[in-house]
């Protein structure tokens, strides 16, 4: 749904860039000039937004986050979106299907994605375990704007189906709401020895400043102090039961403040000077996580 969503907004865009242009081309070019690059810089400007609200309120939090980090975050973020908004999600979603090799006998890892995204946000780390022979199922999140709990049934369908291919309890790789679902699938499936480890990248534990912003069901239930968390928050002591490790970033354009990316009691792992997207794809961070599938 949200590649057909997001294929249908890059038509209407280019159409309505394609439109402007052809009208102003000869009757004032500057316009038709000044028309394309607010198009191909809108999103950029965008980002800028948020990072300007991202440093505003982490400046209160320690390590702030300094400004030429931020600079260099936001350029980083900007190339990312165009790959990861405008190709891999839109059209390559199912371009690295899922790979569940019997008798391979090493841990096999679920990916789960967040907010407005798709399994092919997943696209380097599937291919990288497509080439190691590793087990793995990326999942997608539907519908796409409603209730978090929602998605429990699909995290349990994929964690049966890497567990049956490896007789292993699977380790759950989440980014940014992602963790959230599966903390809601702990919530309502966990057991001692169903999963290996929970591995959140830039995920709002408690909540995120910008969610105030949200109308959808999934994006005020990420709250800070709303109800559906709050109701997490209580259930506290089951997440003690499984082990997660939490990266975080003083960048994350999107979590924050930052310490709400973080979980008590957690291995709870700074990634500063990262965007919220970025941060799944920097090197450190898919070596150091890849990594814990095969540690005790």
């Amino acid at each position: 749904m949200i590649a057909r969503l997001q294929r249908a907004l890059l038509v209407v865009a280019a159409l309505v860039v394609a439109a402007w242009c052809a009208y102003w081309v000869r009757r004032a070019p500057a316009l038709a000039l000044m028309g394309f690059v607010a198009a191909v810089l809108a999103h950029t400007a965008w980002l800028a937004i948020e990072f300007i609200a991202c440093w505003r309120v982490n400046r209160r939090h320690f390590p702030a986050p300094r400004a030429a980090a931020l600079l260099r975050a936001w350029v980083a973020e900007s190339r990312l979106a165009v790959q990861v908004f405008g190709w891999w999600q839109p059209f390559r979603a199912d371009a690295v299907p899922d790979q569940l090799p019997h008798g391979d006998g090493r841990r096999g890892i679920v990916f789960i994605h967040g907010f407005c995204c798709n399994r092919g946000f997943w696209t380097p780390w599937l291919r990288a375990l497509r080439r190691e022979g590793r087990a793995y199922v990326a999942v997608n999140l539907e519908p796409p704007f409603g209730s978090i709990d929602r998605y429990v049934d699909t995290i349990e369908a994929a964690v049966q189906r890497v567990r049956g291919a490896t007789g292993q309890a699977p380790m759950l790789v989440c980014h940014s709401m992602g963790g959230l679902a599966a903390r809601a699938w702990w919530r309502e499936h966990g057991c001692a020895g169903v999963v290996h480890r929970i591995v959140t990248l830039g995920t709002p534990h408690a909540g995120t400043w910008l969610a105030r912003f949200g109308r959808s069901a999934n994006g005020r239930e990420m709250r800070i102090g709303g109800e559906w968390l709050q109701r997490m928050a209580a259930d506290a002591e089951g997440t003690r039961q499984v082990r997660f490790t939490c990266w975080y970033s003083n960048c994350d354009n999107i979590v924050f403040p930052t310490p709400t990316a973080t979980l008590p009691g957690a291995d709870n792992r700074p990634a500063h000077g990262l965007a919220h997207v970025e941060m799944a794809f920097d090197a450190r961070v898919m070596r150091e996580t890849l990594a814990l599938a095969d540690a005790d």
